[in-house]
């Protein structure tokens, strides 16, 4: 039989038995796509190509009209007539692909009927952490386009064995598949699609959905013109890219990975690379990868009998067209494939680093990536998470985790956890709730909105600005302080029910600024932001990078773009927010954190290193978007290496000393909710790793407790999961010991600021002469090794023959409550008799409870 030749490209000899199609004008000669001639015949099976239950199989033709039932042969007239109408529907189809030249059908279908143009796949977005791995990928579809000069050969040629052996043969139709479907679709045998590869790519192209004749007519047509325009490999890429191969994952490059953990980029013979009995096994998922109500489909993991059958096949047909080699072949062994779940695109799903996704997405958009582009794909997202570190956050900070002091605490408690590179600000580590489309309680970023919708008092913890802010002021930690003034509405500031007299000495209750910060008492900062003006205050909370600030009313103010003028105005804040009174976000506090601990040099808290994405024609990654870490100082190095230095006394006084002798830096911190605490904090760090630790409600607040049943404080399980993060760290990095920078004391002692006054100068009391080895001298028997000398508030005065080694500051004194004279720890009285003495709350007692004050709701609960 001649060729009919349609198309506008130059004369040419055709194929022999074979149309070659153009898209141009009716009339010329040419043959297009002409392939070397491949060994052997075969049907084609046609592709499943989107997973969905079918009741009649793997091809979707389906019964038109209702022409045969699903037992069998429908004889009656109306369905003698249907199928009348269907041969003559098919025979017009071949006639009009065959011989469209000089008919009005030919005319019509290749002129009217448009080329669409190549699809451009969605694809999912690669999240990685540091090290590579993945921790994500995210989008409607889990795909990953390749180019195709980068697929394997053996890839290609299994997808041809399986599903069109003779593409490399035809012109984008099979004129004995067509005939040979449209006779059994007459005669009521099998439904057959007969379609090629080039046909089911053009019916995805076109987007042709419904199940009709017509539909298979308008296929051939388009497939036909797609093989005047591309070439046989340019439509294999564009297939491989397209297909669906079960469990979520769309393209060969996603079955690759989900089914092997292979890619099909990399060279045959080299690790990593798909081999050709791997490549026969995903070429074999094809034709039905999701099972129906009629067959299981393909899936080596859901029916393996069939699959393997399948697989066999496969084999049969690369042997036959000589695309593996005899040996090849009968060395076949059917791989192992990997059991996995579906892969959707929410693979973080149930797993606490999820949570990270928001804030990523977040970061996206800052850097110009819109919503589309994001869900169009595509994107690799190299992200700064530490596996290590995020590993040792999710451990110390979640109830599930058994080594956690979290764990076997109340469903209704919740813990946050980040860990920042004080350095860089790179978020190493992020534990923000074990539920990845619940509450945010790190950063409190709505899944939806990606806005911030909440915060937490930070209690004590604020108290690191409010000193930032006076050493900026020229204020110094030895300024005194007046703990009987109160406030100017005439209301008492609170001390969680603590008497700074207790520790700071003398009758009207001087007390100097470092002490009264490694006790947490709250006068002395009132009144600092009271004399400098509290503007200042939230100003230095603002520069390390605190962000935001919650109103009393709930009010969400951006520090950022409002000021003095305007917080002052609209009344936003008081004195208390000195020690913490107005909500803010952790993921924030933990950025300012961070500055104090990296010599106050601020540097934005940040989820991503850098983000590429794959350029479809050659294949290389682009880069289009990638962190800042360049920092901005902000509070001078020396006056922080002074309050970091008072800092390092609060983890000696927790005792929180943390693995291998490394030197660490805290601050505490507890705001009162109703009878007990609401939020508790412990944050600090090490020079490389700030680490910030929230513990408070699940939701709501409630009074949070301890196993003990007393009051849950910052130097209670916050401080507990807060070693135990940093230790983890230490311990999984093999970090060598670093230490801050020595003290430099700054600031003015006499500042006009404070409001203290000095002690007295005390007249040494003359005892008749020094006492000699204890029986030298008068009154010796008063001043002996063995005496009791307590002294006023456990200090004791050269007891045990020496200066103040009657126990300590303060131990077992008045302040805290407790009996530990002589042995205790040195922050009995900070808490009221939190985790003092060495111990979880040794030698203290239940802090008073504070007098309801007008203008501070809830109480900050001191430490």
């Amino acid at each position: 039989m001649g060729s009919a030749s349609v198309g506008s490209a130059s004369p040419g000899p055709a194929v022999p038995g074979r149309a070659s199609v153009g898209s141009a004008r009716v009339g010329a000669r040419a043959s297009v796509g002409a392939a070397a001639p491949v060994r052997g015949t075969g049907t084609v099976a046609r592709a499943a190509v989107r997973p969905g239950p079918s009741v009649l199989g793997p091809d979707d033709e389906g019964s038109i009209g209702g022409g045969r039932s699903v037992g069998g042969k429908d004889k009656s007239k109306a369905a003698k007539r249907r199928r009348r109408t269907n041969i003559l529907t098919a025979a017009a189809a071949v006639l009009v692909i065959l011989l469209g030249a000089g008919v009005v059908g030919g005319t019509y279908f290749f002129d009217d009927v448009d080329l669409p143009s190549p699809v451009t796949e969605d694809q999912s977005n690669v999240i990685l952490d540091t090290k590579g791995s993945v921790l994500a990928k995210l989008g409607d579809q889990n795909r990953t386009v390749v180019p195709e000069a980068q697929i394997n050969k053996v890839v290609e040629h299994a997808v041809a064995a399986a599903e069109d052996k003779n593409f490399y043969k035809h012109h984008g139709i099979d004129m004995k598949g067509i005939v040979r479907a449209a006779w059994n679709n007459f005669t009521g045998g099998d439904q057959q699609g007969a379609s090629t590869i080039t046909q089911q790519y053009a019916r995805h192209a076109a987007d042709l959905k419904e199940i009709s004749y017509n539909r298979k007519i308008r296929e051939a047509v388009i497939a036909r013109k797609m093989e005047s325009k591309y070439n046989k490999d340019q439509i294999m890429g564009m297939y491989l890219n397209y297909i669906y191969l079960g469990k979520g994952r769309y393209g060969i490059q996603a079955a690759a990975q989900g089914y092997f953990g292979k890619s099909v980029t990399t060279p045959a013979g080299q690790k990593n690379a798909v081999t050709p009995y791997e490549a026969a096994v995903l070429a074999s998922i094809i034709k039905q990868p999701e099972p129906t109500a009629t067959h299981k489909g393909y899936d080596p993991t859901i029916n393996p009998v069939d699959a393997k059958a399948r697989w066999e096949y496969t084999m049969k047909n690369m042997l036959e067209m000589g695309w593996i080699s005899q040996q090849v072949y009968d060395k076949r062994v059917y791989p192992q494939v990997k059991k996995s779940t579906n892969s959707s695109a929410k693979s973080t799903d149930g797993k606490p680093v999820g949570m990270i996704m928001r804030h990523v997405r977040a970061e996206l958009a800052e850097m110009g990536i819109s919503q589309q582009e994001f869900d169009k794909g595509g994107l690799t997202v190299t992200t700064t998470i530490d596996p290590a570190v995020q590993k040792a956050a999710e451990e110390a900070g979640s109830r599930k985790s058994e080594s956690s002091p979290m764990n076997g605490k109340p469903a209704s408690y919740q813990a946050a956890v980040i860990g920042i590179d004080p350095k860089t600000g790179r978020v190493l580590g992020y534990y923000g709730g074990d539920d990845p489309t619940g509450i945010d309680y790190g950063g409190y970023m709505r899944s939806d909105t990606l806005k911030i919708d909440g915060g937490q008092s930070p209690g004590s913890t604020f108290k690191i600005y409010t000193l930032a802010a006076a050493l900026k002021e020229d204020i110094s930690f030895k300024t005194r302080w007046d703990g009987t003034k109160l406030r100017r509405n005439g209301t008492k500031i609170s001390n969680a029910g603590a008497d700074p007299g207790a520790v700071c000495k003398g009758k009207i209750k001087f007390c100097d600024l470092e002490t009264a910060t490694v006790k947490s008492y709250n006068f002395p900062f009132y009144w600092i932001a009271d004399a400098i003006g509290r503007d200042k205050v939230i100003a230095a909370a603002r520069d390390a990078g605190v962000s935001h600030m919650f109103t009393d009313d709930g009010k969400l103010v951006d520090l950022t773009k409002t000021d003095k003028d305007v917080w002052e105005k609209k009344g936003y804040f008081d004195n208390e927010v000195a020690f913490g009174q107005y909500r803010v976000v952790p993921l924030e506090h933990a950025e300012g954190v961070a500055t104090i601990v990296g010599n106050g040099v601020h540097h934005d808290a940040h989820f991503i290193k850098s983000v590429s994405r794959v350029d479809p024609e050659t294949g290389r990654k682009k880069l289009v978007g990638k962190e800042n870490v360049a920092g901005k100082p902000v509070f001078n190095a020396e006056q922080m290496s002074n309050l970091q230095s008072v800092m390092k006394e609060i983890v000696e006084v927790d005792d929180r000393d943390l693995r291998g002798g490394q030197e660490g830096i805290a601050k505490s911190g507890t705001w009162e909710f109703k009878e007990g605490s609401g939020d508790t904090w412990f944050v600090g760090g090490m020079p490389q790793l700030a680490a910030t630790v929230w513990v408070g409600g699940a939701k709501n607040k409630v009074e949070l407790k301890e196993s003990n049943g007393r009051d849950m404080f910052g130097a209670g399980t916050p401080s507990k999961i807060w070693k135990k993060f940093l230790d983890a760290v230490i311990k999984a990095k093999d970090l060598e010991r670093e230490d801050f920078p020595e003290r430099v004391e700054t600031g003015n002692p006499d500042s006009p600021y404070a409001n203290g006054q000095a002690p007295p100068v005390e007249k040494p009391q003359d005892n008749g002469g020094d006492c000699v080895l204890g029986f030298i001298g008068p009154d010796c028997n008063q001043n002996n090794g063995g005496g009791n000398g307590n002294g006023d508030n456990g200090n004791g005065d050269n007891n045990g023959g020496g200066n103040n080694n009657g126990g300590g500051d303060n131990n077992g004194g008045d302040a805290g409550g407790g009996n530990n004279d002589g042995g205790g720890g040195n922050n009995d009285g900070d808490d009221g008799g939190d985790d003092n003495g060495g111990g979880d709350n040794d030698g203290g007692g239940t802090p008073e409870q504070l007098p309801t004050q007008p203008t501070l709701t809830p109480q900050d609960a001191g430490d």
